[in-house]
């Protein structure tokens, strides 16, 4: 299996880790009741979505955005990619976020956030994707009620510059 990083998934601790992704990701289709009684997620007031308990990650919307994990095993189109994925309930819904906030989120996330978590040694990505979803949908599937944001940034002088995706 590839490495991944994040809340869910650090190395030594994937039985746990994993039965808290399981947990979190039956909550949200049993409607949160199961991972909040586990302690492993909390309910947006009025969103009906469930989190993992993660701290939130301020961007500039004030949306509350929430790390999930680090795809590194995926191959982009330009080579090595780094998946940055978060979970922001606040884009879907009765009333979303408009679209434009949302892309200047996930600059700011990349800039704060993936910047910060790149490897220190090895090859160094030759793109970083930043992905923000309103539900949990597993990496490579399909979930068509979910809405996704997906942006792609190439790393120059230590900022993300953004790349047609």
């Amino acid at each position: 299996m590839g490495q991944r990083t994040g809340q869910f998934w650090r190395r030594g601790r994937g039985a746990v880790a994993l039965l808290a992704l399981v947990l979190t990701a039956r909550a949200h289709l049993a409607g949160g009741a199961l991972a909040q009684e586990a302690g492993v997620a909390s309910e947006v007031p009025g969103a009906g979505v469930v989190l993992p308990d993660a701290p939130p990650i301020p961007v500039p919307s004030g949306q509350m955005v929430r790390f999930i994990e680090t795809i590194s095993d995926a191959q982009g189109p330009m080579g090595l990619t780094l998946r940055f994925r978060f979970l922001a309930p606040q884009i879907g819904g009765t009333d979303p976020l408009e679209a434009e906030a949302a892309l200047s989120d996930m600059e700011a996330l990349c800039n704060s956030f993936a910047l910060q978590r790149l490897p220190a040694t090895g090859p160094a990505p030759a793109q970083i994707v930043i992905s923000l979803a309103d539900r949990w949908v597993p990496f490579g599937e399909v979930d068509t009620e979910a809405v996704q944001y997906f942006e792609a940034y190439s790393v120059a002088d230590g900022a993300c510059i953004w790349e047609f995706y």
